[in-house]
C-alpha cells in the first residue's frame, strides 16, 4: 500500500504529486486548505515513503485507486496530473483538477502541445543522474519565495525516489498519451496552467477548453501551486 496521510474537515480532496517529488511539495497547499477539505496526500510508488509498484501506469493507478476515498476532488500536479486522468476514466470522483499537466507531455503525430521527446530525455537524464542537484535546479526557477524554497530542497533531499520509479515515471511520461480518456471523463474538470511553463506549453489552453474543462492561466512555471496567489478552483 502507498503511503498516504489525512487532514482536515470537509468534502475529500487528494493531491498527487509530480515525477521526482514527494506529497510533501503540497505542504503549504494543505494548510491553506484544511479547514475547508478533509486532504489526502499520497506518495506515488517509489517516491517519498512509498515502496515501489511494478508496472506502469495502470498498475500505478490501480495503487492510488485502492486508498481514495470514496468520489474525492482530484488534484494532480504534472506526472501526478497523469495519472489524475486515468484515475478519473476508471473510477468515480466529483472533480478533477490539472495543475501544470498535459494528456500527453510529449509531441507526437496526433498531438503537439508538448515538448519534444528528445528535449525531455535531455532532461531526464539530468534528473536521472544528479536527482537532487537537478530538482534543486528546476525548483529555483518557480518561485522567488526563498523560505518555500529551502522547505522544498529539504523535502528533496530526504525523500529521493527509488532507480525503479525514476524509470518508471520517464516510461509513463514519455509514452502516455490520454486524450481519449480525458474527452470520456463525466466529471467536472479544472486546469490551472502557468504561463511560462516550459514543459506544458500555454497553447493547450485551447484544447482543454474544447474537451470541456474550464481553465486559468497564473503567470508563474510548471508548479503553479507554489505561488502565493494560487487558489483552488470554484465549483
Amino acid at each position: 500500500m502507498l503511503w498516504h496521510n489525512t487532514v482536515g474537515n470537509g468534502p475529500d480532496l487528494v493531491f498527487l504529486h509530480g515525477w521526482g517529488f514527494s506529497s510533501d511539495i503540497f505542504e503549504s497547499l494543505v494548510e491553506r486548505y484544511k479547514n475547508e477539505h478533509r486532504i489526502t496526500v499520497i506518495d506515488l510508488p517509489g517516491h517519498g515513503r512509498s515502496d515501489d509498484v511494478d508496472g506502469g501506469l495502470d498498475e500505478w493507478c490501480h495503487a492510488v485507486i485502492d486508498i481514495l476515498p470514496k468520489n474525492p476532488i482530484l488534484l494532480g500536479s504534472s506526472l501526478g496530473g497523469l495519472l489524475s486522468i486515468k484515475i478519473a476514466s476508471m473510477t468515480a470522483i466529483n472533480r478533477l483538477i490539472l495543475v501544470g499537466a498535459s494528456p500527453s507531455l510529449t509531441n507526437h503525430k496526433n498531438w503537439q502541445h508538448g515538448m519534444e521527446a528528445e528535449v525531455f530525455k535531455c532532461f531526464a537524464q539530468d534528473l536521472k543522474l544528479n536527482h537532487s542537484k537537478t530538482l534543486r535546479r528546476f525548483v529555483s526557477l518557480q518561485s522567488k519565495d526563498k523560505s518555500l524554497m529551502k522547505t522544498l530542497f529539504t523535502g528533496i533531499e530526504k525523500y529521493p525516489p527509488s532507480s525503479n520509479a525514476m524509470t518508471q515515471g520517464l516510461s509513463i511520461l514519455l509514452n502516455t498519451d490520454l486524450q481519449e480518456d480525458f474527452q470520456k471523463i463525466d466529471a467536472p474538470k479544472s486546469v490551472i496552467l502557468g504561463e511560462l511553463d516550459m514543459l506544458v506549453p500555454r497553447s493547450i489552453e485551447a484544447w482543454y477548453q474544447a474537451n470541456g474543462a474550464q481553465t486559468k492561466l497564473i503567470r508563474t512555471g510548471h508548479l503553479p501551486f507554489l505561488e502565493k496567489s494560487f487558489t483552488l478552483p470554484e465549483a
